[in-house]
């Protein structure tokens, strides 16, 4: 089974990646932020408590993202593999999914950390604004509070993965077709 860890600071291109990846390798794609966009749409309980913390440009809290990604796991037994898109984002996360997984006998294959500079995230953020209807990504003082809260609580766990020798990080500037087959040569690694 093949579960990679695609990671990167808000606007670096995880979504956009991940997209090709499922295609090339047939894995399920687990977007934390867009299972939180589909409880916030759906107004559910999680929905209306991840709204109030990614209101204020905060990461939710552990427990209820773990919760939520297992349960979503859970979903495919059948699945050839797992992309973990904005998961983890603490290294207790990372941590629970590493239980969790090693618990199923399908640890994490691979940290991706797709690397791009702040001004170019901050350019990127506001373009997609413009186009996903994301209003969080239209406000300059929430992104670039989402990159700060990235740099001192998210960007950490890189060490959890690159301690068990499974993070490689990919230049995150290019076409997307470069930038998918820089994915790929690691992937192969």
């Amino acid at each position: 089974m093949l579960n990679i860890v695609l990671f990167g600071p808000p606007g670096a291109g995880k979504g956009t990646q991940s997209v090709h990846l499922v295609e090339s390798y047939g894995l399920i794609h687990l977007s934390t932020g867009d299972i939180f966009r589909a409880n916030i749409k759906g107004n559910t309980e999680l929905g209306q408590m991840a709204q109030s913390y990614m209101d204020k440009g905060q990461l939710v809290p552990d427990d209820v993202t773990i919760r939520m990604l297992e349960s979503e796991v859970n979903k495919h037994p059948e699945a050839k593999g797992f992309i973990f898109d904005g998961f983890p984002r603490t290294t207790a996360q990372a941590e629970a999914l590493d239980v969790f997984l090693d618990a199923r006998s399908t640890p994490v294959t691979c940290m991706l950390a797709l690397e791009v500079e702040e001004a170019e995230l901050k350019a990127r953020l506001l373009a997609r604004a413009e186009t996903s209807g994301r209003p969080d990504d239209s406000n300059p003082t929430v992104i670039q509070k989402r990159i700060d809260v990235y740099n001192a609580e998210t960007a950490p766990v890189a060490g959890h993965y690159a301690l068990q020798g499974k993070f490689t990080g990919i230049d995150g500037i290019g076409t997307i077709e470069e930038i998918l087959d820089r994915l790929k040569v690691a992937i192969a690694h």
